[in-house]
């Protein structure tokens, strides 16, 4: 394994050179692969209604092609999985990766080209790599084995007898793997691509507990779970004790400050090291370069051509784009990405604030709008405000307002759950039925929540507060916010409105 792992590193690095030339040549690289996109979608039925062969700049495209989230985007996605050839794309499209949905559907689907698995989620995976030895020169990674959580794949709900799939983007990229990779990973592809995540993490755990680990990639969420019941069969204190040689965990999807103590207490070894990537389905964004650091490296020869709106022109119905060269540090941008996976002006509802421009360096800096993704279960206001209305119709309750955060997991192997602050205006005739009625009803139209749900393997059942009444009004006046102009925040990814709130209940209660 030693030869192995002096050949790969050295394969790995190989890529240095092309990472140091678009960090020192960003704009030129960024022109480069907008006139490839454009060249590549220009006979496509997207590319002939907005007419790519007249697009002489980036102003031309800018006037031509309009933003889209995805619900007005889905009509062209739709077409492509019904099995249309040439709508949004030059090639045929094969995988759909599946995502959590949006307002009107229960779960997104962004088509994944040839190009886009190559050229990006690849070329991410091998940049990680890349970057993770050139600051760490000395590492064993591939002395031994690397642990990776795959999704689930399934048929094109749009087309189930065509050659086309649909999955998470972790399944479909590992799906996609070269062979010689399953020499280097852990555990089985069969076993990693299981659906049913409850005897899944059971098979994942027995197969990997007793291979010599050293590297670990997934979401936080999931790898605890993991660690957790592998701890639990060999009836061992920490993981050290397992995988004495495991050194770098490559982390996304959801913020990792949360977990960070957890994952020293499950791992308590100095030679411990995390790295955090920016890998979505729709692409691969940004990869931490640089030791104890937060910031991300923006990835600019991926197929992926970048677009910012500013904080104060997300709501506005013609905001003002900007191309990478006008964005500034400091400042809030919400994404907007053309890409080799057929996405066209495409606003993915990511934010981002540039911590530099020489090289371009950034931190996810949260969602356009509201959310709860502690646990990569994205559950966004309007999932809260169907459920929590369907719960108050059917208990003939009456709703003045809420807000909920996260319940993170803690060391002594507590789920995570959501926790709810709601004030009535008329209280449910069933208390413990609204609280089912909220809990079932996000299951059923936010497929990534259930997932989680799952026989709580992640996240237990929502802890759903009742406030007296005109508690949210003292709390928004107490902050200063109140009057019309001012909102409840709905949902929030940490909890220091939960806890302010909470803090409130005790006090009244103690009166």
């Amino acid at each position: 394994m030693a030869v192995l792992n002096s050949f790969m590193t050295w394969i790995f690095r190989s890529r240095l050179g092309q990472i140091e030339n678009f960090k020192h040549n960003p704009i030129a690289v960024q022109e480069a692969i907008f006139k490839e996109l454009l060249e590549a979608g220009k006979n496509t039925d997207f590319g002939v209604e907005h007419r790519f062969s007249e697009i002489k700049s980036y102003a031309d495209f800018a006037r031509r092609v309009p933003i889209r989230n995805y619900d007005s985007f889905k009509p062209f996605i739709d077409k492509t999985m019904e099995g249309k050839d040439n709508v949004i794309w030059n090639r045929e499209i094969e995988w759909f990766a599946k995502s959590s949905g949006t307002t009107a559907s229960r779960s997104k689907y962004i088509p994944v080209t040839h190009e886009s698995l190559e050229e990006c989620h690849y070329k991410g995976g091998k940049d990680m790599v890349a970057l993770y030895m050139a600051n760490y020169p000395d590492s064993r990674m591939f002395a031994g084995k690397t642990l990776t959580i795959g999704g689930t794949l399934d048929n094109n709900p749009l087309n189930p007898q065509g050659t086309a799939r649909a999955g998470d983007i972790s399944a479909v990229i590992m799906e996609n793997l070269p062979f010689w990779s399953y020499f280097v990973r852990t555990p089985s592809k069969e076993t990693a691509l299981m659906g049913e995540w409850e005897a899944k993490i059971e098979k994942m755990a027995r197969e990997t507990m007793d291979e010599d680990v050293t590297c670990m990639a997934g979401v936080p969420t999931w790898t605890i779970v993991l660690l957790q019941k592998v701890l639990e069969l060999k009836k061992a204190k920490n993981i050290t004790e397992v995988w004495p040689n495991l050194e770098i965990f490559f982390h996304g999807a959801v913020a990792f400050g949360p977990y960070r103590s957890l994952f020293k207490e499950l791992i308590p070894s100095e030679k411990m090291r995390y790295m955090e990537t920016y890998n979505a389905s729709e692409g691969f964004f940004g990869i931490q370069d640089q030791k104890d650091s937060d910031e991300l490296l923006l990835l600019l020869d991926y197929g992926i051509f970048y677009e910012f709106i500013s904080m104060e022109e997300w709501d506005n119905e013609n905001p003002e784009v900007i191309p990478l060269s006008q964005v500034e540090v400091g400042k809030n941008y919400a994404l907007v990405i053309t890409t080799n996976g057929g996405l066209w002006r495409y606003k993915i509802g990511d934010t981002v604030k540039f911590t530099s421009t020489s090289p371009y360096r950034f931190r996810i800096s949260g969602r356009t709008r509201h959310f709860i993704n502690a646990f990569g279960e994205e559950v966004i206001v309007e999932n809260a405000e169907k459920a929590i209305q369907f719960a108050a119709e059917h208990t003939d309750a009456m709703i003045s307002n809420f807000t909920a955060a996260p319940v993170y997991f803690d060391g002594s192997g507590s789920k995570g759950a959501h926790e709810w602050v709601v004030e009535f205006q008329k209280e449910p005739a069933d208390p413990n039925e609204f609280n089912r009625l909220v809990d079932e009803h996000l299951r059923e139209i936010n497929s990534d929540y259930d997932a989680k749900r799952h026989k709580g393997l992640a996240l237990i059942e929502p802890i759903i507060h009742h406030a007296p009444h005109g508690l949210f009004e003292k709390w928004m006046r107490k902050r200063g916010k109140l009057g019309g102009q001012h909102k409840v925040p709905r949902l929030s990814n940490s909890r220091e409105y939960l806890d302010e709130l909470l803090e409130m209940i005790q006090s009244a209660e103690a009166q």
